[in-house]
């Protein structure tokens, strides 16, 4: 070891935003600038938020998978996987993470968004789990939480999207995550009586245990 190496600096400390509910595209731009401007000292950010009424539709994303979206835009973006919908009563997060420094794969990360998620499910004793053919977590063959990822650089964007109290009717207007007539929960449903923004001060902590991320909350009303 040389002397350098000694005196190296821990990894920065990371940042947890709650942003409240914000737009979907100028959320998305932001996560890409964020992705590109990224250094080796960047800190790691993770974003809970909710947004108003979208469909987002995955690179690999079918038309076809898009029954009749109404008066919901339909937003063709740039993660992986089919059609899902974002909306009020859903918390959306957004883990900005610096997966090699991590030392993280991208399946190691959607492991940990759903056992996460599964975690607080069991402290409200639900019992939930994940699926290795179609990532997320459901609760007796209905899915809870829909999970979607894109790397670039070594940086991780997108995320999770886990339905706390909001309406499911949207869901029936398109084949979620490519599955027809796959059913949707809700925590609500499930005998879980909170707002999206305490189900993310509940979730934080077991997603940073499981990330090794040391915490810091900055309540901030946008990511400009």
């Amino acid at each position: 070891m040389s002397p350098s190496d000694g005196n190296r600096e821990a990894p920065p400390l990371s940042v947890f935003r709650w942003l409240g509910r914000v737009e979907y595209e100028p959320t998305w731009r932001a996560m890409q600038r964020f992705t590109e401007g990224r250094g080796e000292d960047t800190p790691d950010e993770v974003w809970f938020l909710e947004h108003p009424p979208v469909f987002t539709q995955g690179m690999a994303g079918k038309a076809e998978h898009v029954l009749a979206p109404g008066d919901i835009p339909v937003v063709p973006i740039d993660r992986g996987g089919q059609v899902t919908y974002h909306g009020p009563g859903q918390l959306v997060v957004y883990p900005l993470l610096d997966l090699r420094r991590l030392g993280l794969g991208i399946r190691e990360l959607v492991v940990v968004l759903e056992r996460s998620v599964i975690e607080l499910c069991a402290a409200h004793g639900i019992e939930a789990l994940g699926r290795r053919d179609a990532p997320g977590v459901y609760v007796q063959g209905r899915k809870l939480a829909s999970i979607g990822l894109r790397v670039r650089r070594g940086g991780s964007y997108h995320g999770l999207a886990l339905n706390v109290d909001g309406d499911l009717g949207p869901f029936s207007r398109i084949n979620p995550c490519g599955y027809a007539g796959l059913e949707m929960t809700r925590l609500s449903d499930l005998g879980v009586g909170l707002g999206v923004r305490d189900v993310a001060v509940q979730l934080a902590p077991l997603l940073a245990e499981r990330l090794g991320l040391d915490r810091r909350w900055e309540f901030v009303g946008s990511v400009a």
